[in-house]
C-alpha cells in the first residue's frame, strides 16, 4: 500500500506542468518526511495551468530554497509558481500595489508594513478557519494568529498573514569545553543565569561578551536584550502595549527592563572590557572571546545568525553551543521566545493562491526547506529529524517549546523610535545615562511624532 502511495506521488511529479521529477530535491517516499499528508493534499487539489506569483525579500540562497519547496506544490497541483526577490521589497510591493500590478502573494518580513497594506484594503483575509488551524497546529499558535491579524479598512480585525520561516533571538551562546572545564551547568531559570554570572566572576572569569557596535545602527543589540527581558518580567500584553506606546516608553515596567539589562552590561566584572567596551565593540567581533584559551568570556546573547561570525571551522556541539535565554521562575510567565519571521499575505486573490496557503499547512512545505538550510518553523507536525543541521534542530525545539512568541519590538515600532531613539538611548544608558532619563528621551521623541 505504501509503495503504491509513493508511486502515485512520483507520478504526480512527472506529470505536473510546473515541475519534473528531477526538480524535487527529496524523492517522494524518502523516509522521515510526511508524504501521506502531501498525497492527501495532492488528491484534493488540481490547479493545472494556473500560475501563482510571489514577491518577497529573499535573495540567494533563500530564493532557491523556497523554489525547491514550492516545486512540491507544483508537483501536487499542476500549478506553476513564480518567485521574484528584491532587497528593496518594502518599497517595491507598495509601488506594485498602487499600480494594480501586485503579485498573488507578498512575503512581508515585518508586521508593520503588512498592517499598513491591510488597512488600505490591499490584502485578502485568510479566514477564521486558517486562524483556528494555526492555533491548533503552531506552537504558541495564538501568538502567530495575533501577529498576522490587523484591522481591515473598516477597522475590523482579521487574519491576513500566514507565518512561514521564523528566526529566534532568545539564545545564549557558549563554549561547551569551557563550561565543562569549570563545571558550569546550563541555567534553567533567569535566577540561575544571574547566579552563574556571579559565580564566573567569583571564579576569576568574565561571564559576558557584549558588543553594541554596528556602524550607523549601533545600539540595536541592546534593544534585543531589553525586549527579551520585557517578556520575562511582564505579561506579553504589556509588551504589545509597549510596541504601540499605549504603555509609555518611560513607564516603570520599561525602565525596569532597561535596568535589568544593565545588570549584565554594567555590573563590575560581568562584561568583557566594561561598559565602554560594550558600547564600542562591534557586534560581529563581540563573540570572539568565547573561543580564546582561556576564554575572555563564557556567554554571548545573540540571534541564530551569529555563528556566521564565529572563527572559521568552528563546529557546533564542540566549539560552541547555545541554550534558551531563560525566564524568571518567580514570574511564572511560561517560556516566551522573541524573534522575527516572514508572513505570506494574499495581494491578488485566486483559486491557486488559496491552494498555496493550504499547502503551507502541510508538513512537507516546511520539511523540504528544513532539510536544506536556514529554516525554523513553529509547525508542531513536522519531523525534526529531517533537519540537515543539528543546531537548527535544537533551535527549533526551543521554538516548539515556546508558550508565547513575540516579534522583535524595535522592528515594529515606528522607525524614528525602533531604529533611532531606542538604539542611541541604549548606548547612552550603557555609558552612564540613567535608565529613567533614557526612557524619558525616547518618550519625548515619540510624543513629538504625534
Amino acid at each position: 500500500m505504501k509503495s503504491r502511495l509513493y508511486a502515485g506521488v512520483a507520478t504526480l511529479a512527472l506529470m505536473a506542468g510546473g515541475a519534473s521529477a528531477q526538480d524535487l530535491i527529496i524523492e517522494p517516499g524518502t523516509e522521515g518526511f510526511n508524504w501521506e499528508s502531501f498525497e492527501a493534499f495532492a488528491e484534493a487539489h488540481d490547479f493545472s495551468g494556473q500560475t501563482v506569483t510571489i514577491s518577497g525579500p529573499w535573495l540567494q540562497p533563500d530564493q532557491t530554497f523556497l523554489r525547491n519547496a514550492m516545486a512540491y506544490f507544483e508537483a501536487a497541483t499542476g500549478a506553476t509558481v513564480e518567485y521574484s526577490g528584491s532587497d528593496s521589497f518594502e518599497q517595491d510591493i507598495v509601488i506594485s500595489i498602487q499600480a494594480n500590478s501586485a503579485p498573488n502573494i507578498a512575503v512581508f518580513p515585518q508586521p508593520g508594513l503588512a498592517a499598513d497594506m491591510a488597512a488600505r484594503g490591499a490584502l485578502a483575509p485568510l479566514g477564521q478557519e486558517t486562524a483556528d488551524w494555526m492555533v491548533e497546529n503552531y506552537a504558541a499558535g495564538q501568538s502567530w494568529v495575533d501577529l498576522g491579524t490587523f484591522p481591515n479598512p473598516d477597522g475590523e480585525e482579521e487574519m491576513f498573514g500566514f507565518f512561514y520561516k521564523v528566526d529566534v533571538k532568545s539564545l545564549v551562546w557558549y563554549s561547551p569545553e569551557a563550561f565543562d572545564e569549570m563545571g558550569y551547568e546550563i541555567p534553567g531559570t533567569m535566577e540561575d543565569l544571574l547566579a552563574l554570572s556571579q559565580q564566573i566572576v567569583d571564579d576569576g572569569g568574565t561571564p559576558w561578551c557584549i558588543g553594541l557596535g554596528s556602524g550607523a545602527a549601533t545600539g540595536w543589540p541592546a534593544t534585543d536584550w531589553v525586549e527579551d527581558i520585557m517578556l520575562r518580567l511582564h505579561a506579553p500584553e504589556l509588551y504589545d502595549q509597549w510596541i504601540t506606546n499605549e504603555l509609555p516608553f518611560n513607564s516603570p515596567e520599561v525602565i525596569e527592563a532597561i535596568e535589568t539589562f544593565g545588570v549584565f552590561a554594567q555590573t563590575e566584572g560581568w562584561a568583557q572590557g566594561g561598559p565602554q567596551a560594550v558600547a564600542t565593540t562591534d557586534f560581529r567581533d563581540s563573540p570572539g572571546g568565547l573561543f580564546q584559551i582561556p576564554p575572555d568570556c563564557y556567554m554571548h546573547k545573540q540571534a541564530s545568525f551569529i555563528p556566521a561570525f564565529f572563527p572559521e571551522g568552528s563546529e557546533f556541539g564542540f566549539d560552541y553551543d547555545f541554550f534558551y535565554f531563560p525566564a524568571f521562575a518567580e514570574k511564572d510567565l511560561g517560556e516566551p521566545v522573541m524573534g522575527a519571521g516572514t508572513q505570506f499575505a494574499i495581494t491578488d486573490d485566486s483559486e491557486a493562491t488559496r491552494g498555496l496557503i493550504e499547502f503551507l499547512k502541510t508538513p512537507i512545505a516546511h520539511e523540504v526547506w528544513m532539510a536544506q538550510s536556514g529554516f525554523l518553523t513553529p509547525h508542531s507536525g513536522v519531523n525534526l529529524d529531517v533537519f540537515s543541521d543539528d543546531s537548527f534542530r535544537a533551535m527549533n525545539e526551543i521554538l516548539l517549546d515556546a508558550t508565547t512568541f513575540r516579534f522583535d519590538a524595535s522592528d515594529v515600532m515606528p522607525g524614528e523610535i525602533g531604529a533611532g531613539a531606542f538604539w542611541t538611548g541604549m548606548v547612552d544608558f550603557v555609558t552612564g545615562t540613567p535608565a529613567e532619563e533614557v526612557a524619558n528621551t525616547v518618550q519625548d521623541r515619540w510624543d513629538s511624532m504625534r
